[in-house]
């Protein structure tokens, strides 16, 4: 037990003191994620919103936060990474608070819509974050680790959910919130504001050197980015399907305690990237993260289709075991591929903008295949979804191999 502890420990060994404080906000933060993996479940089974409505209203909470996500990119870059933070998690925090106090009812749907449009001008600057505080040698491990430590709590979080879901519906928001106080509160005492940090970084990695001109401008010199954005675009369309088709699955089969089971397959789904995240870190950081992140798509798509096909709880399990490796994949190599090729002046802009790219994947997975598993089935859904990532991870792959050479992927 030592020896596989010893082993998960040593690749982050080193890194900046910040990064073990992020960490651990982190899990507190997911430890508390109550909400967001029932999201589905609190809309149509508490509040009674029909499924093809309910994937509308999915879907207007992730078009109204793009632009939080650019406006906060924006204010990264130019108010400070550490009280972006600050400001508009706090704000997301005090709508989770209220609707604890509200019966389901469509005021709380649409006072619940506010909390992920406040969180989405945070985003950019929790990744502007960790790139401040690394270099291209260890960005892989920081990255690893914050992944790794998300779900760490996210393990145990939608657990916890699952089981307060059915009759303590309040404590879900009051215990989200909770955790969200504490996890500010490290961010204020112990982490300062990066975007004024210089890190010793070599001279040859000039694609992070400061320029001047407006991110269109940057992007436009590296388009490959946009390339790489539209791609998971179709990656971010079809794993929006797990916290929505999947849940409403188990609900057709399970009825009421759809909730619980998938509470459960959430926590495997944690416990797996727990166990595996940093074994997977060490196998793909010599690797084109292009190619690690065209296999994870692969992966995806084997999961997808045994979601269509079979329908005991075992297989449910074993794909999600399957579909969470190629998450670890994906989500610990898209950011490196970001980071390690904006500039530092540029880095909260372009983590708005591509997010929002590939994001918008997310934000119409809901609205669309909620029409179509309402008019096809749940089953022909999946099988389409199996089809559509399969094709991505393969122009993922076409990605690498025409752009080699002309995009940092690792170092």
């Amino acid at each position: 037990m030592n020896k596989i502890i010893h082993k998960i420990i040593e690749p982050y060994k080193g890194l900046p003191k910040e990064i073990y404080i992020i960490f651990i906000s982190r899990i507190v933060n997911s430890l508390g994620s109550f909400v967001y993996p029932l999201l589905t479940l609190i809309l149509t089974q508490k509040i009674g919103i029909s499924v093809s409505k309910t994937g509308i209203f999915m879907t207007c909470i992730s078009l109204l936060s793009a632009p939080g996500m650019l406006i906060g990119g924006k204010l990264v870059d130019s108010f400070g990474r550490k009280k972006t933070i600050l400001i508009f998690q706090s704000l997301a925090l005090i709508v989770f608070i209220i609707c604890g106090f509200l019966k389901p009812s469509m005021k709380m749907a649409y006072t619940l819509m506010m909390a992920p449009i406040f969180y989405s001008f945070c985003m950019p600057a929790q990744d502007s974050i960790v790139a401040d505080l690394t270099t291209p040698n260890n960005r892989n491990e920081a990255f690893s680790l914050l992944y790794m430590g998300h779900n760490l709590g996210f393990s145990i979080g939608p657990v916890i959910g699952g089981l307060l879901y059915k009759n303590h519906l309040s404590f879900v928001f009051w215990g989200d919130a909770f955790t969200t106080i504490i996890s500010l509160t490290l961010i204020l005492f112990f982490i300062e504001e990066t975007s004024n940090l210089k890190i010793n970084k070599k001279e040859e990695w000039t694609l992070e050197k400061e320029e001047k001109g407006s991110v269109f401008k940057i992007l436009y010199e590296r388009i490959i980015l946009i390339y790489f954005a539209l791609i998971l675009f179709v990656y971010q369309f079809a794993y929006s399907q797990w916290a929505f088709l999947l849940p409403l699955q188990l609900s057709n089969i399970f009825g009421q305690e759809g909730g619980k089971y998938f509470g459960f397959l959430a926590g495997f789904n944690g416990f797996i990237i727990i166990c595996s995240t940093s074994l997977i870190s060490g196998w793909t950081r010599k690797m084109n993260c292009f190619k690690s992140i065209s296999f994870g798509g692969i992966l995806y798509s084997i999961s997808f289709l045994v979601f269509a096909v079979f329908k005991s709880t075992v297989y449910f399990f074993i794909s999600i075991a399957i579909m969470t490796i190629g998450e670890v994949i994906v989500a610990i190599n898209t950011p490196v591929v970001i980071s390690n090729n904006s500039p530092a002046s540029h880095r909260g802009r372009i983590n708005g903008v591509l997010p929002t790219i590939y994001g918008a994947g997310w934000a119409v997975g809901p609205i669309i295949m909620g029409k179509f598993s309402s008019r096809y089935g749940i089953e022909k859904s999946w099988i389409t979804i199996f089809a559509a990532i399969l094709i991505a991870s393969m122009f993922m792959r076409l990605l690498a191999k025409v752009n080699r050479g002309k995009i940092t992927n690792s170092y």
